[in-house]
């Protein structure tokens, strides 16, 4: 059975809905069990007595707070996102969900558990809605301020990996994002990388930012500068779109009549770009599955985080990245890999 470390006080809001999204998961799957990282005496008071036979506290109270240093949670071995990373290092838990502090959990899964072998820098996956009825994986977003052709070469791989084994589609379609669909378009990195993921099976070659959300490919590889503006932007956009809708719907009777029967569209609208379905971001390319949540995550969207990483864990996502790099590789990376 698959064991899952949570970090359990690193969200903005304390422990409790990091604990509740935990019970929904164990309500809803069979076939995992838990070890919550955090301060015992609290944890107990959210954890009803019947579920203790599958949720394992490990005491400690230190917390990396959204404040602190990514670099303080290097000296901080008492923290819990510390000690729940340590869990998975030592063979002691399969993978890690937390809320807190991203560029800390970053920091230490890539330098405790360890990078795949065959890449450079692991990335931040997230999936964008589309048009139809799919989503879109896009990767970096946020790991990588500055990435080379190499990198990006390496997402496009670590990202193809994931849409298949993970979210179980057949045969994923890569884009490099560029300012432009022609080969030509693009800065000098993103004309090498081009290059360099044209020898990977279903690469459609560049696309620009509006194909994300037409869904035109499965997977869209960017560097992590560019990624995280395009999904804060995103966010925003989405946002300012749902306050329009209601201001303008408090206008006139005609337009509450309508809202009345568009209700169920708005609803499902929500459930498409509300980030708690999808429940947090994979950290690929580290040896073990890692999932970063919204410091703001609520029940919801710690359960489908803790999903998310069962379905990670359950797959050997590991040595198919590691396989395809070394396939898809130049001869010159394979070498530098068997060194």
């Amino acid at each position: 059975m698959l064991r899952i470390a949570i970090d359990a006080m690193g969200g903005d809001f304390g422990p409790e809905p990091i604990i509740e999204g935990l019970i929904l998961a164990i309500r809803n799957n069979n076939n995992f069990t838990a070890i919550a990282v955090g301060d015992e005496e609290q944890l107990l008071k959210l954890i009803p007595p019947s579920f203790l036979n599958r949720i394992e506290i490990l005491d400690t109270k230190d917390v990396i707070s959204m404040h602190d240093s990514a670099t303080d949670a290097l000296k901080r071995k008492e923290s819990t996102i510390y000690k729940a990373i340590e869990l998975v290092k030592e063979g002691k838990a399969d993978a890690i969900v937390s809320a807190g502090h991203s560029g800390a959990s970053m920091s230490l899964a890539t330098l405790r558990i360890g990078r795949i072998k065959g890449v450079s820098r692991p990335a931040i996956a997230t999936l964008m809605p589309t048009s139809e009825n799919q989503n879109t994986l896009v990767l970096d977003v946020g790991a990588n301020v500055d990435s080379d052709a190499k990198n990006l070469f390496e997402f496009a791989v670590m990202g193809q990996a994931y849409a298949q084994s993970v979210l179980r589609i057949d045969e994923p379609i890569i884009g490099l994002l560029s300012n432009g669909e022609e080969e030509s378009k693009g800065n000098e990195v993103t004309k090498e990388a081009y290059k360099l993921i044209s020898k990977v099976p279903n690469f459609a070659g560049n696309v620009e930012g509006s194909d994300i959300f037409k869904g035109t490919v499965d997977v869209v590889v960017c560097d992590g500068f560019v990624g995280n503006i395009l999904l804060k932007t995103a966010e925003g956009v989405a946002d300012t779109i749902g306050k329009i809708i209601k201001k303008n719907l408090k206008r006139s009777l005609i337009s509450i009549t309508g809202a009345v029967l568009m209700r169920k569209v708005f609803k499902n609208l929500k459930v498409r770009v509300d980030y708690a379905e999808y429940g947090g971001a994979p950290l690929l390319g580290v040896k073990a599955p890692v999932i970063i949540s919204h410091g703001k995550s609520n029940p919801k969207a710690i359960m489908n985080a803790i999903f998310q990483a069962i379905h990670s864990a359950s797959s050997n996502l590991d040595t198919i990245i590691e396989q395809r790099l070394v396939k898809y590789g130049t001869k010159e990376d394979n070498s530098h890999q068997e060194v």
